[in-house]
């Protein structure tokens, strides 16, 4: 996208487009590509105990967590950390990442890509995925599209076990 080409964005919190899953709702602000925006941004709330994504990484883009409430577990190449209120994350690309409600809490979360790629398609795939009207396969052949790609983590599925 060509600087000449962006324009404004301004999204109002009152017809923001919402999707949701069983233990979280997202709030698309912002799509690259579709909207005139360099970047893309949404808002998750997540729910205590809200499983958020699994170990993953992006080719392309560094993605940023800004933590508005709450606290926000994160896998961090092999090392989880927790995030609290006011606390900012910048995940570089290929640098494996994951991220849950922190044990016992609930967490509010702005996210930040950039550079921005269109990735409001994938947020609403994993609504219908989560719901049961839509299939994981679709997630995993649209890692390409999305920019997603998956990863095993031990270290991730222990946080997780332990936090049960």
């Amino acid at each position: 996208m060509n600087a000449n080409t962006l324009t404004p964005v301004l999204t109002r919190a009152a017809t923001a487009e919402t999707t949701s899953d069983p233990s979280s709702v997202m709030t698309l602000l912002a799509d690259c590509g579709t909207d005139g925006s360099s970047l893309t941004s949404y808002r998750s709330q997540f729910a205590t105990g809200a499983v958020g994504a699994p170990a993953h990484f992006h080719t392309r883009a560094s993605e940023l967590f800004f933590v508005i409430g709450g606290s926000l577990q994160v896998l961090v190449d092999d090392e989880v950390k927790i995030l609290n209120e006011g606390d900012l994350l910048l995940v570089p690309p290929h640098t494996p990442h994951a991220f849950a409600a922190a044990p016992g809490a609930e967490a509010d979360v702005l996210f930040v890509f950039t550079p921005g790629m269109p990735r409001f398609d994938y947020l609403r795939l994993l609504g219908r995925v989560m719901r049961g009207e839509a299939s994981p396969q679709e997630i995993k052949d649209s890692s390409e599209q999305y920019d997603n790609h998956y990863v095993d983590s031990p270290v991730w599925r222990a946080a997780l076990d332990s936090a049960k």
